[in-house]
């Protein structure tokens, strides 16, 4: 990767919806010139894809909370089994396996407090595998691209 592609990434990621047009202006580069390199990028897995920003609040799914997870065991199988079970729960908008005190950072998105409620006893509550649960409710998000 060079600068170019470099820079046609930092526009994409503002605003993935630009036109082809408009991108190779702002890289300096030709419309079709452009439209390869980004071809390029999507070919050799830089860029894996493509989403909409949603205003969950709006939609009815403003509460979001950060999740710490710990497992009982450390086994791949557990680990496995947790991870199937956070992708099948729909609240679940994040799910990342870290090292440290616990094994899984959760982002969970909900209506409101009750709902949070729910996913923890009937989600969480049911996995098994889980052994400890920390929550931290989302005030606000100054960044979170």
């Amino acid at each position: 990767m060079d600068k170019i592609d470099r820079a046609i990434l930092r526009e994409l990621e503002i605003n993935a919806r630009v036109s082809n047009l408009d991108l190779a202006k702002k890289v300096g580069l030709s419309a079709s010139a452009c439209l390869r390199r980004v071809q390029s990028l999507e070919q050799n897995g830089v860029i894996l894809g493509y989403r909409a920003v949603l205003n969950r609040s709006v939609m009815g799914g403003g509460f979001t909370a950060i999740v710490g997870v710990g497992l009982a065991r450390h086994l791949k199988a557990d680990q496995e089994a947790f991870e199937v079970a956070m992708c099948a729960a729909d609240e679940v908008r994040e799910c990342h396996s870290v090292a440290g005190a616990i094994e899984y950072l959760l982002r969970v998105e909900v209506a409101d407090l009750d709902a949070y409620k729910r996913f923890h006893t009937e989600v969480l509550g049911t996995v098994k595998e889980v052994s400890s649960i920390v929550s931290y409710i989302v005030m606000a998000s100054p960044k979170d691209r």
